[in-house]
C-alpha cells in the first residue's frame, strides 16, 4: 500500500516508539510484504531464517527484531515486535471504518451498472460500465471492477487475507490494507471468495471465467483467457499468466508460478512451477502421460502379488 505522502524512518519509528539505524531524512512512501516489495517500501521480518531474504529485498525500510548492518540506502527500525509494530502502521494508515449503509463512501457506481437487491459495496471501491453484482454479492473495500465484469449470488470480492502469526494465546491475523482489481469481461460465479491482498492487488486479468465455489487467496494474480471450474482453490501469492485452465476440485499451493497456456486437469493438487503449454495432473502432480502410466501400473499391482 502506498502511504498518502512520504514520511522520514524518524517520523515513522516515533509513532510505534522504536529506535532505528540509517538516515533520520531517509524516505518510507508505503507498506508492504515481502511478496510485493518495491523500492520505498517498508516491511517486516521477525526471524532469522528469512533476515537476508528482507535485507536484500527491494524494500528499503526493513522493521526487525534485531539490529544488524544496514544495507546501503536503506534503513532499519529496530522493534521486540515486527509483526504487532506493522499492523500498529497498517492499522494507522489505513484504519477500519464502520459501514452501516449498502454503498460506502468515496465509492464510484457507473449509471449503467446493475446492482440487484442485498449487494453490499465498501468504501473507495470503483465499479465500472455495465457491471452485474448478482443478489448478496459482497465487494469489500478499495476494490475495482472494471467495465463489463460481473459477480455471481452471494459471492465476496476483497474478504481480509488469510495470513496469521501463531502465538502463545492463539493466531493473530495480519491486517489487510490491500485490494481486489477484476478487469475487464472478469465472471465470477456464484458463492466465490477472492481473498484482498495483505497490503497489494489480488488481481484477475481480463476475459478470466470463474465458475462457482471458488476461491482465490490474497496477493494472488490470475492472467488473461484464464478458465477455473467449480471448487477451484488457490492459495496465496500465486502467479497464473494468460490462459491457463484449471479443472475442478484443483488446489494450487503457495508462492507457485503456472506459466502461459498450461493445464490443471481435475483433482490435481500442484505444488510446484507449471512450464508453459504442458498438462498436469494428479496429487502431488506431473506430467500428464507420465501419471497415467503409473495408474495403469498401480491397476496391475493385485495381479503381480498374486504371483509373488
Amino acid at each position: 500500500m502506498k502511504l498518502n505522502k512520504n514520511f522520514t524512518v524518524k517520523e515513522i519509528a516515533e509513532l510505534i516508539n522504536c529506535s532505528f539505524v540509517g538516515d533520520r531524512n531517509h524516505i518510507v512512501s508505503g507498506l508492504n510484504e515481502i511478496h510485493k516489495v518495491e523500492s520505498g517500501d517498508l516491511m517486516f521480518v521477525d526471524h532469522p531464517k528469512y533476515y537476508d531474504k528482507a535485507l536484500n529485498s527491494k524494500a528499503t525500510t526493513i522493521l526487525i527484531d534485531k539490529e544488524v548492518e544496514c544495507p546501503k540506502g536503506k534503513a532499519l527500525i529496530v522493534s521486540e515486535n515486527p509483526f504487532d509494530d506493522y499492523n500498529k502502521l497498517a492499522k494507522h494508515f489505513s484504519p477500519f471504518v464502520p459501514q452501516t449503509s449498502l454503498v460506502g463512501e468515496n465509492t464510484l457506481i457507473d449509471s449503467s451498472a446493475v446492482i440487484f437487491p442485498n449487494v453490499f459495496v465498501g468504501h473507495n471501491c470503483s465499479i465500472g460500465a455495465n457491471v452485474i453484482l448478482h443478489p448478496g454479492a459482497v465487494i469489500g473495500n478499495n476494490s475495482i471492477l472494471e467495465e463489463n465484469v460481473i459477480i455471481g449470488a452471494n459471492s465476496v470480492i476483497g474478504h481480509y487475507a488469510f495470513y496469521y502469526k501463531k502465538k502463545e494465546t492463539g493466531y493473530d491475523r495480519m491486517y489487510s490494507i490491500g485490494h481486489v482489481h477484476l478487469k475487464k469481461n472478469v465472471e465470477i460465479g456464484a458463492l466465490c471468495t477472492i481473498d484482498s491482498g495483505v497490503s497489494g492487488v489480488t488481481e484477475i486479468g481480463e476475459g478470466t471465467k470463474i465458475d462457482n465455489q471458488v476461491h482465490i487467496g490474497h496477493d494472488t494474480v490470475v492472467g488473461a483467457g484464464c478458465l477455473m471450474a467449480a471448487n477451484v482453490g488457490v492459495a496465496g501469492c500465486v502467479i497464473i499468466e494468460d490462459n491457463v485452465t484449471l479443472w475442478g476440485q484443483v488446489g494450487l499451493a503457495s508462492d507457485i508460478t503456472l506459466k502461459n497456456g498450461c493445464t490443471v486437469l481435475a483433482q490435481s493438487g500442484v505444488t510446484k512451477d507449471v512450464e508453459e503449454g504442458k498438462t498436469v495432473f494428479g496429487s502431488p502432480s506431473g506430467d500428464v502421460r507420465m501419471k497415467f502410466r503409473e495408474l495403469a501400473a498401480v491397476k496391475k499391482l493385485p495381479e503381480i502379488i498374486e504371483k509373488i
